[in-house]
């Protein structure tokens, strides 16, 4: 299947809202060994596509978790590596393999319900090992086998009872074949006398983002406190979006660590296409993005275009120079690194930067202040009357254009949105009011009106009246 591909919604009785936040909820995780359809099975019981998904085998490496209904329940679903067994020593891949089982074998112990998916056809060695490797999880266990859409090989695929599985599901997580029995199993023997609906809290959904190999994942394990990202020195560890939660000093935080963004020449394989295009579509959904840069590499080119897909969405940015800990320990440096990025970034001045050590844990409080003031100034709102006895004193101290061809009024303006933050200017002539006038309102905003971190946006409409006649 690939990413394109519409999956088709499998029933599910929906007794829960999905829009209200749940606690408590108990935790299913998929395994397997390679290419047996786990991610498809996860992206269909999510009814939106999550996980990427290709024919290559090992395409997922970090564990991917998210809140799903299934038959109506709803419920934790993590979607894990699969278990390999064939590995050539000494490899960039065997090691990569050999952190991937680590991360699957580690999430056996923290599920409620292990859905082991198996594949159509006789029984590989890999399957066996990991068959053996789930004894002691037994208890929790549920069995399923894919790709048998139409009947395809199911004589095989009773061959699996052999291992004692109590009972084994036939279902095609591509074409959704039995989705629905296997969902109403899934839940038959879960525990939701403790589900309860929890209450919309303000949550700073933070997105860090950078090339690959600037610390992006060891940057998310360490404010986390988990080591839900896989960390290595191979560039493309991270394909998937990984998410996780945490605490500090009464806000709550959502981080999203993305894969490593790198220059389209350099983008060899539809698989690292499909992760670096999910980064991207990540800070649609983020509030803050913490842009990471190698502190000994510098910057780059590509640095630049990351942060514009940033600021056209009205993100906070925090630039944070990694590996802080390994650079001269002195006040030149770090002057000397952040003029570096003003000129780079000369239209982002107003951007925090700041130097940490991801790996030894120093400078996070910095880094974690930073993103709770400029979560506020995302959500600050001007009331309409504040707001424009501001503008009336900027309009008074620099005065518009009064030639007969370049001569125009502000009338009022409103602030139409917030996170991101936007403005409406109302004037008498819109189209004669000069990207420079604009630049200067923008700029008493930030200054005057608590904005002085996060890009702001003005617009300009035509409008004949003031703002106490239209209140009129």
């Amino acid at each position: 299947m690939d990413e394109h591909t519409e999956l088709p919604e499998a029933p599910t009785g929906r007794t829960f809202d999905e829009d209200k936040p749940w606690r408590n909820l108990p935790l299913i995780v998929i395994v397997g060994r390679p290419n047996v359809g786990k991610s498809t099975l996860f992206n269909r019981f999510l009814r939106r596509r999550r996980a990427i998904t290709d024919p290559t085998p090992g395409v997922t490496r970090d564990p991917i978790e998210s809140v799903a209904f299934v038959a109506g329940k709803p419920v934790r679903l993590m979607d894990t590596g699969g278990f390999k067994l064939d590995r050539e020593a000494g490899t960039d891949s065997a090691i990569m393999d050999e952190l991937v089982v680590e991360k699957t074998v580690a999430a056996l112990g923290k599920a409620d319900e292990i859905l082991l998916l198996l594949e159509a056809g006789p029984p590989t060695a890999e399957d066996e090992e990991f068959i053996e490797l789930l004894r002691p999880h037994w208890d929790k266990l549920l069995v399923a086998v894919n790709k048998t859409e139409g009947g395809r090989r199911e004589s095989d695929a009773w061959n699996f009872l052999e291992y004692g599985f109590p009972e084994v599901i036939f279902v095609s997580a591509e074409h959704g074949d039995n989705i629905l029995e296997l969902g109403e199993a899934m839940v038959k023997r879960l525990d939701f006398s403790k589900v309860e609906e929890g209450e919309e809290e303000r949550v700073i959904r933070v997105a860090i983002v950078g090339k690959p190999n600037t610390g992006k994942s060891t940057l998310a394990n360490r404010l986390t406190g988990t080591d839900a990202s896989i960390v290595s020195n191979i560039a493309g560890t991270t394909r998937d979006v990984v998410e996780g939660e945490f605490s500090w000093k009464g806000n709550k935080f959502l981080v999203l660590d993305t894969a490593g963004i790198r220059r389209k020449s350099r983008v060899k394989e539809d698989i690292e296409y499909y992760s670096v295009n999910r980064a991207i579509k990540t800070l649609k959904h983020a509030d803050i993005v913490i842009h990471m840069i190698d502190a000994k590499e510098g910057l780059a080119e590509q640095d630049k275009k990351i942060v514009a897909h940033a600021a056209a969405e009205g993100l906070g940015v925090i630039f944070v120079l990694n590996k802080w800990d390994t650079m001269e320990q002195d006040a030149k440096t770090l002057k000397k690194a952040v003029r570096d990025m003003r000129v780079m970034f000369g239209q982002m001045e107003y951007a925090p930067v700041l130097s940490l050590s991801a790996l030894k844990g120093t400078g996070i409080s910095d880094l974690l202040s930073a993103a709770v003031r400029l979560y506020g100034q995302l959500s600050r709102k001007v009331e309409t009357s504040a707001l424009n006895l501001a503008l009336a004193d900027w309009v008074a101290a620099s005065p518009p254009p009064q030639g007969r061809a370049n001569k125009f009024k502000i009338r009022y303006m409103v602030q139409t949105q917030a996170n991101p933050v936007k403005f409406m200017v109302f004037a008498s002539r819109p189209e004669a009011v000069t990207g420079t006038y604009i630049s200067y309102i923008r700029n008493r905003i930030r200054k005057d009106l608590g904005f002085a971190e996060i890009p702001v946006v003005v617009e300009v409409k035509g409008s004949r009246k003031k703002w106490e006649e239209r209140e009129r």
